[in-house]
């Protein structure tokens, strides 16, 4: 969709996001060159997630998008209030963009809305729904293995598979993500996930203990 003014949104809100993985990255560990960048992996794969939930539930994919970008562009800076930091972003940032101006505060308050691994109470607006719960399914599953431990693995320390399996177990709170799914695609891609996620730390110390040679 082509609007009045400023540059593309979807460009500068990708630009935007990664130079933020840029800047946890020199961070954490003092410089840029790392073998895996699990900011950016959780990111894109929450904007995959999102568009393809907005498709199948009918959410705005606009807005679902540009929060997508940016639900954690101030993840670093600003730790457990990275949520309502980023909306105060998306603010300031989204109206210098095409981006719908209509639209803005949506984006805002969905990034807002998403902090938290599980939540007593759904929450109500359909985008901030399916922000929410794509930024979760990124955090179970075979998806989560992958993601980390490739930022794990990619930090100085030495780690071990031993170490992996037991950082992968100690994860209780993925039942109560599970449980607090909002959309009908994402409650049912949950609970396979977190059975697929369990299912192959379950298999990876079989092997390592040789227990699938057991007759």
């Amino acid at each position: 969709m082509n609007h009045s003014r400023g540059r593309n949104w979807r460009e500068a809100t990708r630009a935007a996001m990664y130079d933020a993985t840029l800047a946890e990255l020199t961070g954490r560990n003092g410089t840029t060159e790392v073998s895996f960048n699990y900011r950016w992996e959780h990111v894109t794969t929450v904007v995959t997630l999102a568009l393809r939930l907005a498709e199948l539930t009918g959410a705005d994919a606009e807005i679902v998008e540009a929060a997508a970008w940016l639900h954690d562009v101030r993840k670093f800076t600003d730790g457990n209030r990275h949520p309502i930091a980023g909306a105060a972003f998306a603010r300031d940032f989204l109206p210098a963009t095409d981006f719908p101006p209509e639209k803005v505060e949506a984006v805002a308050q969905a990034i807002a809305d998403h902090m938290g691994l599980w939540r007593d109470e759904p929450l109500v607006g359909l985008e901030a729904q399916v922000l929410w719960d794509a930024d979760k399914l990124a955090k179970i599953g075979l998806t989560a293995v992958f993601h980390w431990a490739g930022g794990w693995l990619a930090g100085d320390e030495m780690r071990t598979l031993a170490d992996l399996i037991a950082r992968g177990r100690d994860a209780g709170w993925q039942e109560k993500t599970v449980a607090s799914m909002h959309t009908a695609p994402a409650k049912r891609a949950a609970a396979a996930r977190l059975a697929a996620y369990r299912n192959l730390y379950d298999e990876l110390e079989r092997e390592l203990t040789g227990a699938d040679l057991d007759p």
